[in-house]
């Protein structure tokens, strides 16, 4: 029987160059790229079958999802929910829209921002989860993903094993 995951990125490293540039316009930075190519891999190493994908709309969420899917071999026009109320989403925003794609999914793969996706973590973990020597969680292009076991997704809190937090520099 395959296992219920909901995997969780926030998207890579964006660019802050350009100061009259809107927030929701900033595009990936060198790094953010070669970041996002390399967790893609990693993802595509662990071999997981994802039934669903949500990103935010946001160019450096979608740029993210667009290179973490050419690494798992994905076409993105079909494939991606371009879901508008991840971006700057709280809690139980984020709550909200798992509940609403996760109906017959056995891994819900979800890209966003901070602060909410930390958030979302520590709400869905059982597991403390571990932050790097900065003391944060979800870095950028970082990858967290919790498993349910044969449960289905939940939003209830501390009903998921973190079974990995991964962050682009530990690879």
């Amino acid at each position: 029987m395959q296992k219920h995951r909901l995997i969780i990125m926030r998207h890579a490293k964006s660019d802050w160059s350009e100061e009259n540039k809107p927030d929701f316009d900033r595009p990936l930075t060198a790094r953010g790229r070669k970041a996002a190519k390399r967790m893609g891999e990693w993802l595509r190493h662990n071999q997981y079958r994802i039934d669903r994908i949500v990103c935010s709309p946001a160019l450096r969420a979608k740029q993210t999802c667009q290179l973490v899917l050419k690494e798992l071999s994905v076409t993105t026009r079909n494939n991606v929910l371009w879901e508008t109320g991840i971006y700057d989403a709280s809690l139980n925003n984020l709550l909200s829209i798992i509940n609403q794609h996760s109906k017959g999914t056995h891994t819900l793969f979800m890209i966003g921002h901070n602060p909410g996706l930390d958030q979302l973590l520590n709400y869905l973990s059982r597991d403390p989860p571990p932050a790097n020597s900065a003391g944060k969680l979800l870095t950028t292009a970082a990858i967290a993903v919790l498993d349910y076991g044969n449960a289905a997704l939940t939003t209830k809190p501390r009903h998921a094993h973190l079974q990995y937090l991964i962050r682009p520099k530990e690879l």
